[in-house]
């Protein structure tokens, strides 16, 4: 059976001005890197704002599980099916990092003969967006400490200064540093912290954004410590602004590639949704929306946290109104929820089955409190039976979903017409009624803790005083207003990522929060929840090579 990476390196891709004429993309709306890949330009953007959207598809999962879920490869596999029967359909994904690429979980382009290419560019250093916005965080850090160096003319609280340093690598020991050690001229000695890029702020603005206006006003707003009076001290105070959008300019502009079956695939901005808020840019939704007739997009991790910030988030600020959700499960990953082992997952288990499918049920009733039509996916492997398959349909459709199997890894878009049919059913039948879980107007500790019941199934949230003492601080501010962002776990519907399938009687913990008031919202970190990832004792880095060639070995 040949890698993902062997499959990749043996596609025939069609230059990227060939994949897109389709589409109404000319060569002069394209600026291109290399003959694969290539930003679409301003232009472009301003040539079809003003034509009617089309479908909105969001594409999201259980929690995941050692035995994978493939909601990316699903993601692929459906948009090239739906092309297949000729509806006009682009796929909007979100660019890898470079932490889990060398680390656990691999990288993002999808598998088998549902993935995006050229998938080793993708994966490692693609059109530099991740870079430049690296390059940004970090030069409004040294900006920081140098004004405190030159005279500290704002009154910065040194003991207040909560803009951290970040690079796109899992490195737990830069979580917690010391800087400006040496002379008094390497500047004042201080505890720092280093967050992983996808966690960055200007992650979060770069994705939420519409234009470069709107990109600026954003990062003026960013706040990166308090003075002695307790007041924000902002990037636009420290003037930061142009410098850091000179360094943007080109990375707020959305990347074009292709499937293996040449489907156009919008791939920009990368925040993890454990950590962040999960989805790829409001830009390349939006154009891609402009440019066909069904968008496929995706959130990151579980329907628990990426879809709920979807939902809350990203529609909400950017006025989107998604038309249907997939739900994406595995029977290996329903049994391993059920109890089973990660070395027993291939042996018929229905027992195992019934009893892991309440994580299942719990994210199906979840998107269903947004208002929109749910259709549920099998991501199939061949050690599942079809007794199993049975038991999982009829579940589903006792709950009012579309049920299909998808087998796109195997396939490709032939393996994803099942799906592609289901759904069009649903786009064609059902009505979406989407709304946001909570309203605005809310206090933030409510907002938390509706999220906490509705979503979670927790019985109440607990907050740290630090937790408390922010969450007041930040409603005196004027932030109480704005949605909350949850870093929570991936593994569970709880803060305890051993809980499996569908726990109950637990509280959440609060441990902190923060405000990212220039992507517009607060930020809650639950449980142990890190932003800046480890890597394991056996990271894949280990396994990745180059040959004399030039050929890449290992990456997946």
């Amino acid at each position: 059976m040949k890698t993902d990476i062997q499959i990749a390196q043996e596609a025939k891709m069609l230059p990227i001005r060939e994949v897109v004429e389709p589409f109404g993309i000319t060569e002069d709306d394209l600026e291109l890197y290399g003959k694969y890949k290539a930003k679409l330009s301003d232009e472009l953007w301003n040539r079809v704002k003003d034509r009617e959207d089309g479908k909105l598809v969001l594409v999201t999962a259980i929690n995941p599980t050692p035995a994978g879920e493939g909601k990316t490869t699903v993601t692929v596999g459906l948009g090239q099916a739906l092309n297949k029967m000729g509806k006009k359909t682009m796929i909007a994904l979100r660019e890898p990092s470079l932490g889990p690429c060398f680390g656990v979980k691999g990288g993002a382009a999808g598998g088998g003969y549902s993935q995006v290419v050229p998938m080793e560019e993708l994966n490692l250093h693609f059109t530099g967006d991740f870079h430049a916005i690296t390059s940004a965080n970090n030069l409004l850090a040294a900006m920081l400490d140098n004004h405190i160096q030159q005279g500290n003319e704002l009154d910065i609280d040194t003991r207040q200064i909560t803009w951290k340093r970040c690079v796109d690598m899992n490195d737990r020991v830069l979580r917690n540093v010391v800087v400006g050690l040496g002379a008094k001229a390497d500047g004042f000695v201080r505890e720092d912290h280093f967050v992983i890029t996808v966690a960055s702020e200007i992650m979060a603005i770069l994705c939420l954004c519409n234009d470069m206006a709107d990109l600026k006003e954003r990062l003026g707003r960013i706040i990166v410590a308090y003075n002695r009076k307790g007041e924000p001290v902002t990037a636009s105070d420290l003037h930061a602004v142009g410098a850091m959008a000179a360094l943007l300019k080109d990375a707020i502009k959305p990347n074009v590639i292709q499937t293996l079956e040449h489907t156009p695939a919008l791939v920009h901005g990368g925040p993890f949704a454990n950590i962040a808020h999960g989805c790829n840019s409001v830009r390349a939704t939006k154009t891609a929306l402009k440019l066909s007739d069904i968008v496929i997009t995706e959130a990151g991790f579980g329907a628990d946290l990426g879809a709920e910030k979807f939902f809350d988030i990203k529609c909400r600020k950017s006025d989107l109104k998604p038309d249907a959700v997939v739900l994406v499960a595995t029977v290996k990953a329903l049994k391993y929820n059920g109890g089973v082992p990660k070395t027993e997952l291939t042996t018929e288990n229905l027992d195992a089955l019934k009893k892991g499918i309440v994580n299942l049920e719990k994210h199906i009733e979840n998107l269903q409190k947004f208002g929109v039509p749910v259709v549920v996916t099998l991501n199939a492997f061949i050690t599942d039976t079809q007794a199993e398959y049975e038991l999982i349909r009829s579940f589903c459709e006792e709950k009012g979903c579309e049920f299909a199997l998808a087998n796109v890894w195997a396939e490709g878009g032939e393996g994803g017409k099942e799906l592609a049919e289901k759904l069009l059913n649903t786009l064609e039948t059902k009505e979406s009624h989407y709304h946001a879980l909570y309203d605005l107007e809310l206090p933030l500790k409510e907002k938390i803790e509706t999220i906490a019941r509705e979503i979670y199934g927790a019985d109440g949230v607990s907050y740290a005083p630090a937790a408390s003492r922010a969450l007041k601080k930040l409603e005196e501010l004027g932030f109480g207003n704005l949605p909350v962002c949850m870093a929570k776990n991936q593994y569970s519907l709880s803060d305890d990522q051993t809980k499996l399938g569908r726990p109950t009687g637990f509280t959440i913990t609060v441990r902190d929060v923060y405000v990212s008031a220039g992507a517009g919202f607060v930020v809650v970190l639950t449980g142990n929840v890190m932003t800046m990832p480890g890597l394991p004792k056996h990271p894949a880095a280990f396994d990745i090579d180059v040959d004399d060639n030039g050929v890449i070995t290992g990456l997946f």
